[in-house]
């Protein structure tokens, strides 16, 4: 239905209207100053409240207080101070509806064209560890009660839900004499409608996770359409600031496989301390190695595989330098992250045009992951657990020595980041070989020995490691034949002994976690 049946519809959306009053209530202040001074300039009429009043105040520019509209101060320590019918009645009133018309100035109500909102800070506050007290008194009531308002009679109203949108509100303010079209304060609503249903789903995720009521609540701004999703017949966007997590520092747009690879790479170098790299091909691992030198934990990633390197996504923890950029620059590769680089390296990665180059930031992921699947949404904690040794239990007459336990657990945090059903062989801190996403244990033990022999591999000496327990002895047979030495597995099979005879009668050493890794 028509906003205004009578009139031309793209007539309406481009009409301006004239802001002659606005309410500023506000906590921050950062960038407020000359959105206030450009009002102030064109004669309108400034109303506040509290610490904004005092704000707009000290810049010397004359503003109404919203006590002296109402009659009533602010009371219960700030709790209450804009929830009055004056407030709400100035924002709510219809201006081509002679009814409210009529009651608003029967009752001495003014009218409000503009609303800028910004909140308390609630998602902040609970961040910062404050104490339940604290995070209570930074619900807004009166805040957010004023966005909902403003974005209801947008037809009449420009609400403005928070400092982000100043400089937006600037440039139309500037642009057009302090008037806005309907279109305008239509996506201005919007804007207020998602910053409500964000405020509420921060608040509610706080309570659920005091009590053990649980809805899914998830809400994520910053949407960026990608060029498509999966495949180009499938659109696809992103919802998040990817700028908190790494600076693209060249080439080309990410792709939706791009970001799907890249969580997969930082969730994987996330894993290491020492000097490690890794090649990351459709989210697994076709190469990692950890060494004293950056150049040799690239050259002994890229042995690895160096078939399905071309192509990849390569990831380090420690600064590239100019030599191992020299190194990488002969592989074809779509994306880099790595912590820095040398300003030479830099240069030298940048030659191709679109060679995408991303410098890691340090950022804090959340703790939860969800999917969406059939008519519902699955939700899990992450799978943050990395075993050390002091959590590897012995289960076989012999022991793994240090080296091995080294290369044990190197083992255990790939295969951790593999698709199941994963088997990874390691030697020398080097992955030999890998078998990801397999419908059998043992084809991706087969998978992952025939690997490490078409790349020259010695699996003499080697370790495995399985994201789950062995159904049966078959697989450290098997791996046995290879040259396995040792396994570390999650155990808990009704046949673990079947497994763990064989080790014993062929002085295979193996170690229990008992926990398991599956991904999928």
């Amino acid at each position: 239905m028509p906003i205004y049946p009578k009139k031309n519809p793209g007539k309406i959306m481009s009409e301006k209207k004239q802001i002659r009053s606005a309410l500023i209530s506000v906590y921050y202040k950062d960038g407020l100053e000359p959105v206030v001074r450009l009002l102030h300039k064109h004669g309108v009429a400034l109303y506040s409240t509290g610490g904004t009043q005092t704000f707009i105040e000290s810049l010397d520019i004359p503003v109404q207080t919203v006590e002296s509209l109402t009659s009533y101060p602010s009371i219960l320590g700030g709790r209450v101070k804009t929830l009055h019918p004056k407030v709400f009645g100035g924002i709510l009133g219809r201006r081509h509806n002679n009814s409210d018309q009529a009651e608003m100035q029967q009752y001495g109500i003014p009218s409000f064209d503009l609303v800028i909102v910004d909140l308390y800070p609630f998602e902040q506050t609970v961040a910062s560890g404050a104490d339940h007290a604290s995070i209570i008194e930074k619900i807004d009531i009166g805040g957010i009660s004023l966005i909902r308002a403003g974005a209801k009679n947008y037809q009449d109203v420009l609400i403005v839900p928070s400092s982000a949108h100043y400089p937006e509100l600037l440039k139309i303010l500037s642009e057009n004499e302090v008037s806005s079209t309907m279109e305008e304060r239509m996506r201005f609503a919007a804007y207020a409608f998602a910053m409500s249903s964000h405020y509420d789903s921060a608040i509610f995720n706080y309570f659920s996770g005091q009590t053990a009521y649980q809805e899914f609540r998830s809400s994520v701004g910053n949407a960026h359409t990608l060029r498509y999703g999966e495949n180009p017949h499938q659109k696809g966007e992103f919802f998040g600031n990817l700028n908190e997590v790494f600076e693209q520092l060249h080439g080309k747009e990410l792709s939706y496989n791009n970001l799907l690879d890249l969580d997969a790479a930082i969730a994987l170098i996330s894993e290491f301390d020492e000097t490690t790299f890794a090649i990351i091909k459709h989210n697994n691992a076709c190469g990692i190695a950890s060494r004293e030198r950056l150049i040799d934990a690239w050259q002994a990633a890229l042995d690895g595989d160096p078939v399905s390197a071309f192509g990849g996504v390569l990831v380090t923890n420690k600064a590239v330098d100019t030599e191992t950029a020299a190194e990488i620059n002969k592989l074809f590769f779509e994306i880099i992250l790595a912590p820095g680089y040398e300003k030479n390296a830099l240069d030298l990665l940048q030659t191709k045009k679109n060679r995408v180059i991303l410098q890691a930031k340090s950022f804090d992921f959340q703790g939860k992951q969800f999917r969406s699947l059939l008519n519902g949404v699955l939700q899990q904690d992450k799978d943050l657990k990395t075993e050390v040794a002091a959590d590897l239990r012995v289960v076989t007459h012999i022991s793994p020595g240090d080296e091995e336990i080294q290369d044990l657990l190197f083992a255990n945090k790939v295969v951790k980041h593999s698709k199941s059903n994963a088997i990874v062989l390691v030697k020398n801190r080097q992955m030999a070989g890998s078998g990801a996403g397999q419908t059998s244990r043992v084809d991706a033990l087969r998978h992952a020995i025939e690997k490490a022999g078409s790349f020259g591999f010695d699996l003499n000496g080697a370790v495995m490691a399985s994201d789950a327990f062995f159904p049966f002895a078959d697989s450290v047979e098997l791996a046995h034949k290879a040259g396995i030495v040792s396994v570390i597995q999650p155990g808990g099979s009704v046949r673990d002994e079947d497994t763990i005879d064989y080790c014993n009668a062929n002085a295979l050493s193996m170690v229990f976690t008992g926990i398991r890794h599956f991904k999928h």
